[in-house]
């Protein structure tokens, strides 16, 4: 199907779902300013989920609709099935965050963990969430950078969100400084590969490389240069190794629904960019015959280093949260086996295991939340001694995502590992062969973190055996996110038929 280049005009209604979520940002804050403080929060959370809804069901409809391949905005936007999928993802995402963020009534004698006026909060949110799309959708260097940077600096604010908090306003001091100097690491390679091609628009910086490839028979050294800052940005968003060292100290710091927003939703969209940066500006799933590219050894070396620096760091982790920060480091590295291949099985693989991340690591972080809330604001393994008696349904949910996230089956994230893995080992190699056996051990490794919690649940006695009563919300959203976590590990074919028909990006 032809891809076509669209005018603003013809561009918007195919930019509706941003639209959606523009005009609920300024709702949010107009009806916080003037709406009675008996209404305000109901309104605030209906507001957030609507245009959320709209946002995630107009990406739906696209994708039910196959509609074609678009360049919106002359060219600055793709319109297009994999676009549309991360639209779903992020709407579904926030929405789960929005929930999540909802206070405890103040009969439930819970100290909040937000302690500002929440229009303000809501507001973040969704700008955050339309900056995600934007990530998801790009095809120009600066349009790439300004969406990275809008999902950057709202991630710093909701960081140092708790006022008064010590913690908090060291997350996000650390969160800015990292940011700030992966953000110009990466412009700097954004004007090498300018320098190089004279183009911003990756369309047009792949056409030029291409060439200049097949002259040199080979990469040329200032493209790779370019690339691999370029990569410092990125690997910034997904917290890939050497750029992950802001991520403990920011998780555990951070409000615990930003720690569970900016676990999942940042690292999606940075692995989206990525993904399409690679595809659509260098080409790398089609290389010119007989000309060797240095991608799979660079994302491979990245894979390694990630996950295998993410496992090893958690093993001594007392706090619940910093462990599960770690945890997340180890799974970008995961994901990284997946890109490290470069062909649409590995493509799929990371958008697949994206969609089992959600679900298994968000359950945890309302888990991790839910049990603070009872305990003090204890985050430790402590506080989770003796909750499968004192909380059984909340522990055993806990369980399904631990053994989710270890990747054992019968669980969704034993199903994202089988294809990442199989992925590695269809394309064949030593190479290949060694990062499978490398992620195996990884994976092993990471039993031993996730089994001290549960050994911590069910096998070790706490100092409180009262019942623990979990507010209802959380205690439902936990078991909403555990079904889909249990069942997708039993039948996971319509969901992967989903994520391969997408996999369609403009080139």
């Amino acid at each position: 199907m032809e891809t076509r280049t669209l005018d603003n005009l013809e561009s918007l209604p195919y930019f509706a779902p941003e639209l959606g979520l523009v005009a609920a940002v300024l709702l949010l804050i107009a009806w916080d300013l003037a709406a009675p403080a008996r209404l305000k929060l109901g309104g605030l959370v209906i507001i957030s989920l609507a245009a959320l809804g709209w946002s995630g069901g107009m990406g739906a409809y696209f994708l039910a609709r196959d509609a074609g391949p678009q360049n919106l905005f002359y060219g600055l936007l793709a319109f297009d099935r994999f676009s549309n999928l991360f639209r779903v993802i992020f709407a579904f995402v926030t929405a789960a965050i929005v929930l999540f963020s909802v206070p405890p009534s103040k009969e439930a004698g819970v100290e909040p963990e937000l302690r500002r006026e929440p229009g303000e909060y809501f507001a973040l949110i969704l700008a955050l969430s339309l900056g995600l799309n934007l990530m998801a959708a790009s095809r120009h260097l600066l349009l790439i950078y300004l969406s990275l940077e809008l999902v950057s600096v709202i991630s710093f604010v909701l960081a140092g969100f708790k006022v008064n908090d010590a913690r908090s306003s060291e997350a996000a001091l650390k969160y800015v400084i990292f940011g700030g100097v992966a953000s110009g690491i990466m412009l700097y390679g954004m004007s090498w590969i300018f320098g190089i091609t004279a183009s911003m628009r990756l369309g047009e910086i792949a056409a030029r490389v291409a060439e200049l490839t097949a002259q040199q028979g080979r990469v040329p050294e200032v493209v790779f240069v370019g690339t691999a800052c370029v990569l410092a940005g990125f690997g910034y968003k997904i917290s890939a190794a050497p750029f992950h060292m802001w991520t403990p100290d920011v998780y555990e710091g951070a409000p615990t629904p930003v720690t569970a927003f900016l676990s999942v939703g940042p690292k999606a969209a940075g692995f989206a960019v990525l993904v399409r940066f690679f595809w659509d500006a260098l080409g790398a799933a089609s290389p010119p015959p007989a000309v060797e590219t240095p991608w799979p050894v660079l994302a491979g070396c990245l894979a390694v280093a990630t996950m295998t620096i993410g496992n090893l760091s958690a093993l001594g982790q007392e706090n619940v949260k910093r462990m599960l920060a770690y945890s997340s480091i180890a799974h970008a590295g995961y994901m990284l086996l997946g890109f490290s291949v470069f062909s649409d099985a590995g493509v799929a693989a990371i958008v697949f295991y994206v969609v089992a991340y959600c679900f298994m690591n968000l359950g945890a972080f309302m888990v991790v939340m839910a049990v603070a809330e009872k305990s003090g604001g204890d985050e430790t393994l402590s506080a989770f001694r003796g909750l499968g008696r004192r909380a059984p349904l909340v522990a055993a949910s806990m369980a399904v995502f631990l053994v989710s996230l270890t990747g054992l089956p019968p669980m969704v994230g034993f199903v994202g590992k089988f294809y990442l893995f199989s992925a590695l080992i269809s394309a064949g190699g030593a190479w290949n062969w060694g990062l499978a056996v490398v992620g195996v051990v990884n994976s092993v490794i990471s039993l031993f973190y996730y089994a001290r919690v549960l050994r911590a649940m069910y096998l070790e006695q706490g100092e409180r055996t009262e019942p623990t009563p979990v507010r209802r919300l959380l205690g439902a959203m936990t078991c909403a996110l555990a079904v889909p976590t249990l069942l997708l590990g039993i039948y996971w074919g319509p969901v992967y038929d989903l994520v391969a028909r997408s996999l369609t990006i403009i080139r």
